[in-house]
């Protein structure tokens, strides 16, 4: 098969023919349609990510299995599926109360443990691909239907964490990225007021069409000045970070009113930020984090999206031969909602 192979740290794409991938007992072999360029493999392709090289990377896909392991009772040939992006467990006692993100026997992800699928083929534990529900039409939209699984599910999740109700002021940081612009949609779906707070000016636009009531230029530093200001000096009541840098998480949790709720899911977790003890005590605020979701969460967001009620946003596909042109506009910031490779 054909397979875009990185072979070191920070080195482009290689073109390679590769041996394809045969299932063993409790695998599947997918035939991969599209899969998703986001920036989570982008710091795969770039470096800052440490794989074992060679690797394959990938993980957004559509695709239909083509051949299933002995054991195997959950999959047939032909089932249209996208796939789940961590490694777990499924018997440690956080994978049984439905929380695989802290599984305690966590195997890593797939585009970085294992190979991904940037290639014709793809091979995974078959617990790992998720059935589309019969309504997505993905032969049209492969694309689209890919990125669900982390476009649409990791917003969907938060809104959940965060307990996003009608009553809330939501801002959103970050929110002309890949995930930014979703998290608007899925807040506005909650019925939300949704605040769209970002540096690139020239997304807001996007961010409008995407579900923004009111958009928040933070290039000059005044951002919770003009957060109070929306708000009648009253705060908001969820912030969400997809930037988390140390000056986003200040400016997140000074933005809060009374009650108020943090989420940070971006800077890899390894930014440290000051938070005032009084104000924290006397507002009751919370400061929460939040990684990918569960199973059940992309099966939420990809039934979602069956029932017409979000659309994912992707605005650039290329064949899997010009990966490398497209990782260059996701790397540089270039990109409005998400891109995607499609695969012949």
């Amino acid at each position: 098969m054909k397979a875009m192979v990185l072979n070191g740290k920070n080195q482009p794409f290689e073109l390679q023919n590769v041996a394809d991938p045969t299932p063993g007992p409790g695998e599947a072999v997918v035939r991969n349609l599209a899969c998703g360029s986001g920036l989570t493999i982008q710091h795969v392709r770039a470096g800052r990510v440490e794989v074992d090289y060679p690797r394959i990377i990938g993980h957004e896909i559509t695709g239909e299995i083509v051949a299933v392991g002995e054991g195997v009772t959950n999959l047939a040939v032909d089932d249209a599926v996208t796939a789940y992006f961590y490694l777990t467990c499924g018997h440690c006692k956080w994978c049984l109360r439905n929380r695989e993100t802290l599984c305690e026997n966590f195997g890593g992800y797939v585009g970085r443990e294992v190979d991904g699928a940037y290639a014709e083929y793809m091979k995974l534990p078959a617990k790992n691909f998720i059935k589309l529900p019969k309504e997505l039409d993905y032969k049209s939209h492969p694309a689209e239907v890919g990125v669900i699984c982390d476009a649409i599910t990791t917003p969907l999740k938060v809104t959940k964490r965060a307990r996003i109700a009608p009553s809330d002021t939501v801002a959103v940081f970050g929110a002309g990225g890949g995930l930014g612009i979703h998290m608007l949609m899925l807040a506005q779906w909650a019925h939300a007021r949704v605040i769209a707070v970002d540096i690139a000016t020239d997304k807001f636009e996007a961010c409008r069409k995407a579900g923004a009531d009111e958009v928040v230029d933070a290039s000059d530093g005044t951002a919770v000045e003009q957060l109070l200001e929306l708000t009648d000096g009253q705060g908001i009541d969820v912030a969400i970070d997809f930037v988390s840098s140390t000056q986003t998480l200040e400016e997140s949790f000074k933005s809060l009113g009374y009650g108020g709720r943090m989420v940070t899911l971006g800077g890899g977790g390894k930014n440290q930020f000051q938070a005032d003890g009084g104000p924290m005590l006397y507002k009751e605020l919370e400061l929460l984090g939040s990684r990918y979701a569960t199973k059940q969460e992309v099966i939420d967001a990809l039934n979602l999206v069956a029932r017409g009620q979000v659309w994912p946003l992707v605005t650039e596909t290329v064949p899997l031969e010009e990966a490398e042109a497209i990782h260059d506009r996701v790397e540089k910031g270039l990109v409005t909602g998400r891109a995607a490779v499609l695969i012949d």
